[in-house]
């Protein structure tokens, strides 16, 4: 039987853990698929585009933008924590945890998509940003999650250096806005039906289900 082709298009930042749990969630529910042919590819969004080089700390920030109190923020970094687990992925917030740009980082993705290793690479900025506490606006520490996934170094640390890519990943953040994207994770498949936000495995299945059926 032939396979069943799925595109996927995933506009989300390094910087938002609703990202990593929906797209484990979307794992989830593919796995329930076995005749797929999935091409999945990532976009750049920025969720604090004017943020400075030092960043901000996290609990101030989350009250400047949301007007949450400690205590509702300690609450969500819990809930989240626990999801994390639940998906087999480990949130390590602290006192200390601090936002930062990622323009940096979607250049970096931009750039490994050439290589076929843009998921790989998604998912060590993940680890990096959340289990570790890397800063993903700092050169080396973006080099570093590159060549963890195979990209080499050298490479890496240009496209960085002379951002190269800056632009272009900026006009495809302006298109996707320009589509009515205002909050992530946004998930499109097939060019045609949006998820948005980090639903449940059988949601996301129950679309799939109904969009591979339609196309047989």
């Amino acid at each position: 039987m032939a396979s069943k082709q799925l595109q996927i298009d995933i506009v989300s930042d390094v910087m938002c853990p609703w990202c990593i749990v929906g797209y484990r969630r979307l794992e989830l529910a593919l796995s329930q698929f076995d005749d797929l042919d999935v091409t999945l590819k990532w976009h750049p969004f920025e969720l604090n585009p004017t943020m400075g080089p030092e960043g901000q700390h996290l609990g101030e920030h989350i009250a400047e933008k949301y007007g949450s109190t400690p205590e509702q923020s300690a609450q969500n970094r819990q809930r989240l924590t626990q999801m994390g687990a639940d998906l087999g992925f480990e949130f390590k917030f602290s006192d200390s945890s601090r936002i930062y740009n990622t323009l940096l980082a979607h250049q970096l993705l931009y750039w490994a998509a050439g290589s076929g290793k843009q998921t790989e690479l998604k998912l060590a900025l993940f680890t990096s940003y959340f289990t570790e506490q890397e800063n993903p606006d700092d050169i080396e520490v973006l080099v570093e999650a590159a060549t963890g996934v195979g990209l080499d170094a050298d490479e890496a640390r240009a496209i960085l250096t002379d951002k190269r890519y800056e632009k272009a990943v900026k006009e495809e953040e302006q298109l996707w806005i320009n589509r009515g994207i205002q909050a992530v994770p946004a998930i499109v498949f097939n060019q045609q039906y949006l998820v948005s936000g980090a639903q449940e495995p059988a949601t996301i299945a129950e679309l799939i289900a109904k969009l591979t059926a339609d196309a047989a």
